[in-house]
């Protein structure tokens, strides 16, 4: 049984990516889908591919549709990361961190003399 390691990613879905390297050099777009046991990504609108879809109920005489492709993680650059919320960070098991209001600080009275 070989397990599969899977490596930390300096990209996530839904940030926006530059492809800088390979035949789609100077593509950018948001990312779909992250596949961190492959080191690959898959963006919008780049790498578009045909793919051979055989016949079912939703196609009765099969087709050829076309779609997005991977890409390697190292081909691509961040340029602009999606805005994450804490929901995500407690599906990775990592608590979600809270604001905490704190009360301002007030400065402390000056003691009064006790009148004897």
């Amino acid at each position: 049984m070989s397990a599969i390691q899977l490596i930390k990613t300096h990209v996530h879905a839904g940030d926006i990516v530059k492809v800088i390297s390979g035949n789609h050099r100077g593509s950018e777009g948001k990312i779909l889908q992250v596949n961190r046991a492959k080191s690959q990504v898959v963006i919008e609108g780049v790498r578009m591919i045909k793919k051979h879809v055989k016949r079912s109920q939703e196609q009765p005489n099969g087709a050829i549709i076309e779609r997005e492709g991977p890409i390697h993680l190292s081909n691509v650059k961040l340029l602009e990361k999606a805005p994450r919320t804490g929901n995500e960070a407690k599906k990775e098991g990592k608590p979600a961190k809270e604001a905490k209001a704190k009360a301002p600080k007030t400065p402390k009275a000056a003691k009064k003399p006790k009148a004897d």
